[in-house]
C-alpha cells in the first residue's frame, strides 16, 4: 500500500513480509530473572520461527513512587541484555533517558527506545542516532501521529537511516489510554514503520495511587486490531507471574500464553497480506 524504507535492526529486517515481534519483561528484576525469562521466550521463538527482539528495562525512571523498583541500572543491564542477544542470537532493545545513556547502550543495544514522555527531546534523540544503532521513539502520550515527522527529521538530520514509531496510546482524561488504529495508518502514510505497544496501550498511568494500573487482558485484544490495521509489528511485555511483577504487572501478558498470542496474531498479518 505504502512504499516504506527497509530497517535493519542487528540480523533482523522490518519489510512488512513478517511481522516483528519485540517481547520481555517490564524491567530486570534480577539476572536470574532476566536469563529465565529471555531463555523461555527464546524458546518459543524458535518453535514459531518469530522475527523479533528481546525487550527488558534497565531503568525505570518514570515510577510513580519514589519507592517503587527500578532496575540493575544502565551499565550492569546493558552488559547483561548484550550477553543475552549473543546467546540466543537475537536482537536486543531497552529504553534510554538522557544522552550519556545512549553512548552506554550504544555500546551493547541493537536497537535503542526513546520513552514516549522524552520523545521530543533533542538532544537524547540526536545522542541516540549518533550511535549508529536502529532507534525506535515511542509516539507520546500527548502528540498526533503526523507530529512524528519532526522526530524523523531530527534522526535523519543527524544520520540515523534506521528508526521506526511505536504507537502506546494518546491519554483520554484521568488515569486512561485510548488506541487510536488510524495513528498506524497516519505514520505509515507519512513513509515511516509503525509498531502497536499492546501493552502500554492498556495502562491507567497512576491508576493505582503509586502504582499505575491496566488492562492486561485487553492487549491482546487490541494487538489483533492493529495487525488487522497493517502495524509493521508489536511491542509487548510479558512476565511469567504478572500478580507479582515488579513493574506494570497489569498490563503484562502472561508469558505462557505468548506462543498462542503471537501465532494468531502472524496469522492474521498473514490474512491481511492477500487482501
Amino acid at each position: 500500500m505504502f512504499s516504506l524504507p527497509v530497517v535493519k535492526i542487528g540480523s533482523v529486517l522490518v519489510d512488512g513480509a513478517e511481522p516483528l515481534f519485540i517481547l520481555g519483561p517490564c524491567v530486570m528484576e534480577s539476572e536470574e530473572f532476566i536469563w529465565d525469562v529471555a531463555e523461555r521466550l527464546g524458546a518459543v521463538a524458535h518453535s514459531l520461527r518469530l522475527r523479533w527482539i528481546f525487550k527488558a528495562s534497565y531503568d525505570k525512571a518514570n515510577r510513580s513512587s519514589i519507592g517503587s523498583y527500578r532496575g540493575l541500572g544502565v551499565k550492569d543491564g546493558c552488559h547483561l541484555l548484550e550477553q543475552i542477544g549473543r546467546k540466543l542470537g537475537v536482537p536486543v532493545t531497552t529504553d534510554v533517558h538522557s544522552p550519556d545513556e545512549a553512548k552506554i547502550a550504544g555500546e551493547h543495544i541493537d536497537l535503542l527506545q526513546i520513552p514516549a514522555f522524552l520523545c521530543r527531546q533533542t538532544d537524547l534523540l540526536l545522542a541516540a542516532a549518533a550511535t549508529e544503532r536502529a532507534v525506535n521513539v515511542k509516539k507520546g502520550q500527548f502528540m498526533a501521529p503526523w507530529d512524528v515527522k519532526n522526530i524523523a527529521e531530527k534522526l535523519a538530520t543527524a544520520g540515523c537511516k534506521n528508526y521506526l514509531f511505536t504507537e502506546r496510546g494518546t491519554t483520554f482524561g484521568y488515569h486512561n489510554l485510548v488506541a487510536d488504529m488510524r495513528s498506524l495508518y497516519w505514520m505509515r502514510e507519512l513513509g515511516y514503520r509503525a509498531i502497536f505497544d499492546a501493552t502500554h496501550s492498556v495502562q491507567r498511568p497512576g491508576g493505582l495511587g503509586t502504582t499505575t494500573g491496566g488492562d492486561g487482558k485487553l492487549a491482546p485484544v487490541l494487538a489483533r486490531a492493529a495487525v488487522a490495521a497493517g502495524c509493521d509489528g508489536v511491542f509487548m511485555e510479558t512476565h511469567p507471574d504478572p500478580a507479582k511483577a515488579l513493574s506494570d504487572g497489569p498490563n503484562q501478558v502472561p508469558l505462557g500464553q505468548i506462543g498462542e498470542v503471537v501465532e494468531q496474531l502472524r496469522k492474521i498479518h498473514d490474512l491481511v497480506r492477500e487482501i
